[in-house]
């Protein structure tokens, strides 16, 4: 499976080789069970505001910069535009309501992933929407020894958020400078995915969320698994397929 995929991947891109030497995580619904906790925020945040948000909104949305994500339904269902600074009083509500739900889990499998990672000899980076400071310095405290600060994208080292492929070009840069067939992306929302591929880097679509497979592969994951225990068991199956 994972070598059709790699092989396709190089070919829709016009690539003579994949050598990857960073894999650039997105955070919430990959590296932490957070989904459910952000989706309650947001419907209950945005209440507040006379906006309509489901947790299918905040699965649909994840990945994208809060502020886009609020200035967009503003305008959609109240008809007016708001400024970054407007929208960013919103979403600070929404940040607050959310650091008082119960500490979202690390995924099973996050950790031996990383491991395997470090071991092959590549970088580990994160690349997320969110731009909230204790959630940039829990992942420093989980993931001692395999993430740098240095190696962190948040929504503030970018203007365009995802699906546009800056966050994770930037996530290349930080992390070596590194081409798009030099990195993979691992993601979990459709607008990651999207932002992933358009960065042309391999995209793996973890399905942690209840969207439907469809809802990644048509967004442009070159591969979609249901865990991260899955890319564990197939790791040593993308290094045998690696160009060295």
């Amino acid at each position: 499976m994972i070598k059709e995929a790699i092989q396709h991947y190089k070919q829709s891109h016009g690539y003579s080789q994949f050598s990857p030497r960073c894999v650039l995580f997105d955070m919430d619904g990959v590296l932490y069970n957070s989904m459910p906790n952000h989706a309650v925020a947001w419907h209950e945040a945005m209440k507040q505001f006379g906006i309509h948000f489901t947790a299918d909104d905040s699965y649909a949305t994840e990945g994208a910069r809060g502020v886009d994500t609020i200035r967009k339904y503003v305008l959609e269902q109240q008809g007016k535009e708001i400024s970054s600074e407007e929208a960013q009083r919103m979403y600070d509500v929404k940040t607050e309501i959310f650091h008082h739900m119960p500490i979202a889990e690390i995924f099973p499998g996050v950790i031996d992933i990383m491991q395997k990672i470090k071991s092959a000899g590549m970088t580990i980076g994160v690349v997320t929407g969110s731009g909230q400071r204790p959630l940039i310095k829990r992942l420093l405290n989980d993931f001692d020894g395999f993430l740098t600060e240095d190696h962190i994208v948040t929504a503030y080292d970018v203007e365009r958020g995802k699906p546009n492929p800056d966050p994770y070009l930037m996530g290349l840069r930080k992390t070596g400078n590194n081409n798009p067939w030099q990195g993979i992306v691992v993601e979990n929302a459709p607008l990651g995915v999207r932002a992933g591929s358009a960065a042309n880097c391999f995209t793996i679509g973890i399905n942690s969320g209840p969207l439907p497979d469809s809802a990644l592969v048509d967004n442009g994951a070159d591969i979609v698994l249901q865990q991260m225990t899955d890319l564990c068991n197939m790791w040593d199956e993308i290094l045998q397929n690696i160009d060295r």
